[in-house]
């Protein structure tokens, strides 16, 4: 039973929004099949950290979702800036209970255990413009993250954290979500959304005693990646 996390897949199977044309992309669905089928086995688990699918909602979610749902393992999706289908927590639960998609679970203000460890996350949020809005988002996703965590408390096990925007990107830190993360001891962190020329400022070591990891799709070149 293994842990894998991978973000940002951007599916849009029967969509119009296919990724092909930004380098780095090619092919990306065949690669992530290819590599998900020889990485992931029936009985282990994959965190999804956001950006998911192009749909506009569930419905037209759904082709994004089957194709998940058909790889190997649990999966759990977290909300990232494009997840424009992105619900109620209780409205994905009944629509994914609907359309028999049952290896796929939500993580939001929850957490789930895997083997010895258990993973909490959010969206998160970044602040590009330093906009009074931008703060107001990052303290609540901030509350969100410390609610993921205490449900985490309650599983026992090492807590790590999933979030889609990088609490660390270049020389600008998210102050609230790192507070949350350095407050309840989190050792591993693992994010997604940058892409392209933005990965060369990606975070990928330890500060504040936690280390940092880019899981975006492109930059993983479509393989989940191991935890544990």
């Amino acid at each position: 039973m293994a842990l894998f996390v991978i973000g940002d897949l951007h599916l849009s199977i029967e969509g119009n929004k296919s990724m092909e044309k930004f380098r780095g992309w090619s092919g990306y669905v065949e690669k992530l099949t290819e590599n998900w089928n020889s990485m992931v086995k029936p009985e282990d688990t994959v965190i999804l950290a956001g950006d998911s699918s192009w749909g506009m909602s569930l419905s037209e979610s759904l082709p994004d979702f089957r194709f998940i749902h058909a790889l190997p393992g649990t999966k759990y999706l977290l909300k990232g800036n494009h997840d424009y289908w992105w619900t109620t927590k209780s409205k994905m639960d009944r629509f994914f209970a609907e359309n028999e998609l049952t290896s796929l679970h939500i993580l939001h203000n929850n957490a789930v255990r895997v083997g010895d460890i258990t993973v909490c996350g959010t969206r998160g949020w970044m602040l590009e413009d330093g906009k009074p809005a931008d703060k107001k988002v990052t303290v609540r996703e901030a509350m969100r993250l410390e609610a993921s965590i205490k449900e985490a408390d309650l599983l026992g096990g090492e807590k790590i954290a999933v979030l889609h925007y990088p609490p660390i990107f270049a020389l600008d830190e998210s102050t609230e979500i790192l507070e949350i993360i350095k407050k309840h001891g989190i050792r591993r962190c693992y994010y997604g959304h940058l892409h392209s020329s933005a990965c060369a400022f990606a975070f990928n070591s330890e500060k504040y005693g936690t280390h940092f990891q880019l899981i975006s799709g492109d930059f993983v070149k479509f393989k989940p990646l191991l935890v544990e």
